[in-house]
């Protein structure tokens, strides 16, 4: 089994955490961090604003599976933390931006977690995910 550690150009290496995982046997498996909305430096982009930090967090998502070579169908599994479930589920199911990450007929499982706060006082939403690829 090969393992490979990944914190992409371009986004914010935190210090508590690597940002993808891969695992080599003989398909890979990719493991991606949690993702706030954040800029380069950490810092919070669209405070109070959950549309913009949920986009913002799939923007994110979407140039790490693009750096590894999958894309949104090797998505095998997502977790999503959130202090608005209601607002998540909405933007979910009403903003073409977020709904054209995902093909309807290849949804992966998923958990939504409604919490009282992320890392940041500031951050709306927390996803991660785990794909697989040949």
């Amino acid at each position: 089994m090969n393992r490979e550690f990944i914190d992409p150009e371009g986004v914010y290496k935190h210090p508590a955490f690597t940002s993808i995982v891969t695992v080599t046997d003989p398909n890979k498996w990719l493991f991606f961090a949690g993702r706030c909305s954040v800029d380069e430096n950490y810092n919070c982009v669209g405070p109070g604003d959950f549309l913009v930090q949920y986009r913002r967090v799939m923007e994110i998502l979407d140039y790490e599976l693009n750096t590894v070579g999958a894309t949104w169908d090797d998505v095998v599994f997502r977790r999503i933390f959130t202090l608005d479930v209601d607002a998540f589920l909405q933007a979910s199911a009403e903003d073409p931006v977020i709904q054209g990450y995902w093909n309807p007929e290849r949804m992966p499982p998923s958990t939504l977690i409604g919490v009282t706060r992320l890392s940041d006082p500031e951050f709306l939403i927390e996803i991660d995910l785990m794909a697989v690829t040949e």
